[in-house]
């Protein structure tokens, strides 16, 4: 019988990554007006940890059920991406702001996505 294999979500790219992502969404929040603190400010939180945070729990989880929970992060990258287009519409960040944050979504997106290839 053999062991499962854990991986070390902190010495992880992925994780890395999505940390910056995640840093990097609650400073621009800090611009935004008040009235969106529970609307866009929220989800666009709430998404942006959940990347990383996913990474984290499904690290401790068999090889197959931690490709699930990279889907998930993958989902939440996805959604952080189209949040981020709403907020270059409201004027809330401009498209400097939007093509760097997009670029970094698509690299975690292609890393994770190699990542998890690598599982399977």
């Amino acid at each position: 019988m053999c062991a499962k294999r854990r991986h070390n979500y902190k010495n992880l790219k992925i994780l890395q990554l999505g940390l910056e992502i995640t840093n990097e969404i609650s400073d621009i929040l800090m611009e935004f007006p008040k009235h969106e603190r529970y609307d866009l400010s929220s989800q666009l939180s709430k998404c942006s940890v959940s990347m990383p945070s996913n990474i984290a729990e499904g690290s401790a989880r068999t090889d197959k059920s931690f490709s699930h929970f990279l889907d998930i992060s993958l989902g939440s990258s996805f959604e952080l991406g189209t949040q981020l287009l709403a907020a270059k519409h409201r004027k809330y960040i401009n498209n400097n702001t939007l093509n760097l944050l997009e670029e970094k979504i698509e690299k975690f997106q292609r890393m994770t996505m190699g990542f998890q290839n690598g599982l399977n």
